[in-house]
């Protein structure tokens, strides 16, 4: 793969450079490809899930730049040149990113297959507004779906985060 012109481009046998959690990544695959197929499939990332297939679910959530993306509907062409973070990549050194302690804190998991998903798209949420209100974390959260029905608990660790994230604990 080659930048030419300020834009990305494979080179002829399909292999692709992916910046996934601030490391370089090369897989050789089919740039149509969903990006959760080769994140779980060919870089063995396997913390965003396969729920519906359509991005109407929200279990497959990631950032690209920041904002939050349904994995299973995002061909893996999109992601190039881009910061791709997935849940394996919000812990650093060892320490739990403020969502993911609070989601732990709130208890807002039951069977957690949703939980990336929602942590990912909160992580999202949250880069676009520090101190979102009660209102905007609800429609910010729309399209993560949680068939346990764990949403309060959800909202409750948004919210811990937030406030978690303004006192500056966490770069």
């Amino acid at each position: 793969m080659a930048k030419r012109g300020g834009r990305w481009e494979y080179n002829e046998n399909g292999m692709m450079e992916l910046k996934i959690n601030g490391v370089i990544r090369r897989a050789e695959v089919d740039a149509s490809r969903t990006l959760l197929s080769v994140l779980r499939d060919e870089l063995d990332l396997t913390g965003a899930k396969y729920g519906c297939g359509e991005g109407q679910c929200g279990s497959c959530t990631v950032l690209l730049d920041g904002v939050a993306v349904r994995s299973c509907i995002t061909p893996v062409r999109a992601a190039v040149g881009k910061q791709i973070t997935t849940i394996e990549g919000l812990e650093k050194d060892g320490h739990l990113h403020p969502l993911q302690q609070a989601f732990l804190d709130a208890d807002a998991m039951q069977c957690g297959y949703c939980t990336a998903g929602m942590i990912m798209n909160a992580a999202g949420l949250l880069h676009k507004n520090k101190s979102p209100k009660t209102e905007e974390i609800v429609r910010g959260m729309q399209g993560n779906i949680c068939r346990c029905g764990t949403y309060p608990r959800i909202v409750t660790a948004i919210r811990a985060a937030a406030s978690e994230i303004a006192r500056g604990s966490h770069a």
